[in-house]
Formats: structure tokens, C-alpha cells, sequence
């Protein structure tokens, strides 16, 4: 489960790099911060059960902030 996580890093390191270099600062910034997240995870030798609580967490905050985002602060067709 931890090798899952450096995987999860590794997709999240690559999205932030392509967000950077598509001049979108917020979103990088955001997939750094999950990338050293998931990274810092995948080393700490965690039960398969913690592992699953800490995505899980994972979700619900960035489902909620997403939400919030996208229904409070992104301007549909801004361009």
C-alpha cells in the first residue's frame, strides 16, 4: 500500500509540473502540496488500514475545497 502512495506522488508531481508550465499557479501549487503529501505517506510504514484512512481523509478535504472553489470562486468562461 505505501509503494501506492509514491505512485500517487509520482502522478501528482507530474500534473503539477504540466499546471506549471501551463502558466496555472494555483493548481500547481495545490498538486505540490499532494505530491509532498502522498510522498511523506508513502515512507511513514503505515497498517493498510491507516493508509486507507488517510485517503480517505484526503478526499474529503479536497472534495470540499474543490467544491468550494469551483460553486464560490472560479468565473465560468474566463478565459
Amino acid at each position: 500500500m505505501d509503494r501506492m502512495f509514491r505512485v500517487c506522488g509520482f502522478w501528482t508531481g507530474i500534473f503539477a509540473v504540466f499546471f506549471y508550465l501551463g502558466d496555472l499557479l494555483e493548481p500547481s501549487l495545490i498538486s505540490f502540496g499532494s505530491t509532498a503529501f502522498f510522498v511523506f505517506l508513502g515512507y511513514l510504514k503505515l497498517s493498510e488500514r491507516m493508509y486507507v484512512y488517510a485517503f480517505a481523509a484526503y478526499l474529503t478535504v479536497f472534495f470540499a475545497g474543490f467544491t468550494y472553489y469551483t460553486t464560490f470562486v472560479m468565473v465560468p468562461g474566463s478565459g
